[in-house]
């Protein structure tokens, strides 16, 4: 669906892209995540045909999409980070107006069904909430029922039910072939949905691959955790541990005979450990070291 090779972008003297490859399959969500200024912005604009490399190759569906934009877009739908709709249309209204740029548009009642805006159709859109905004720019990304969408910041201002509802509406596209490439902060929105991760940093890629491996964050050590008991000490304890805060921590390759160690031992004792935790290092732990 997407190639990039290569690809290098400069303002002035300042280096927005720096040699970036990577490349988009049929059918899935990459999310492409980074710190403010490591250009993914720019990435995303040349993906979308609004912007020329100064170097290197892009291809989109086939085709370059500085050269082919009209035919390109009649392929892709767009979700930017802000819109600014005529406040005075009525959600209905402005789905038809967008309806009349695309030869095969989708249905406005399955639209706004797909984006939970059924009940809104007469609204007007000043009228409506900034989740409820957000929800209608997804919408519009959607009506030319498009066979690739970029979505910038897809969730800003929604609160966590509308959330998971938009997540569904995301995998629900990718179930149904559609591929979904995204740009989110919210560490817990790549995991939930993004089949491949890409981390971009000072206009280079850091890494790439899918988010329980990215960082080689399957094969970091596990961390057994649990509150730190107020009349144990450290030495007491029948695994190596290390204090966080209010918690023991211990650190280890093999969880379950840890685990195992711990509990028989707090059983023997009568004793109970509060709050047991077993954990991986998450995304955002990963995501933060790369970016570092």
């Amino acid at each position: 669906m997407i190639s990039v090779e290569t690809v290098r972008k400069r303002y002035g003297p300042l280096v927005a892209l720096d040699g970036v490859d990577f490349a988009v399959e049929a059918g899935e969500i990459v999310a492409v995540l980074g710190p403010n200024g490591a250009g993914k912005t720019t990435l995303i604009e040349i993906m979308e045909g609004f912007q020329r490399p100064d170097s290197g190759r892009v291809t989109v569906l086939g085709t370059d999409p500085y050269a082919e934009g009209p035919r390109l877009r009649e392929r892709v739908g767009v979700m930017l980070q802000e819109c600014e709709p005529e406040p005075y249309l009525s959600v209905t209204e402005l789905l038809e107006l967008y309806r009349g740029y695309y030869r095969k548009p989708r249905p406005v009642a399955e639209l706004l069904d797909r984006v939970g805006l059924g009940d809104k159709a007469g609204a007007r859109i000043r009228a409506l909430s900034g989740g409820q905004r957000r929800r209608l720019d997804l919408a519009v990304a959607l009506v030319g029922n498009p066979e690739l969408v970029f979505m910038d910041e897809p969730t800003t201002g929604f609160d966590p039910e509308a959330r998971q509802a938009a997540w569904q509406v995301v995998r629900d596209l990718r179930d149904s072939g559609t591929t979904v490439v995204l740009t989110t902060h919210y560490l817990e929105e790549a995991e939930a949905l993004a089949d491949r991760v890409v981390v971009l940093v000072e206009g280079g890629v850091r890494a790439q691959g899918p988010p329980e491996t990215i960082g080689d964050r399957h094969r970091a050590p596990t961390r057994v955790s649990f509150s730190r008991l107020g009349s144990v000490t450290g030495d007491e304890l029948p695994v190596p541990t290390r204090v966080q805060g209010d918690r023991w921590v211990a650190i280890t390759d093999s969880p379950t005979a840890t685990l195992a160690i711990l509990t028989s031992w707090a059983v023997g004792r009568g004793v109970e450990l509060e709050s047991l935790s077993v954990t991986r290092p998450s995304l955002q732990d990963t995501y933060l070291e790369l970016i570092r």
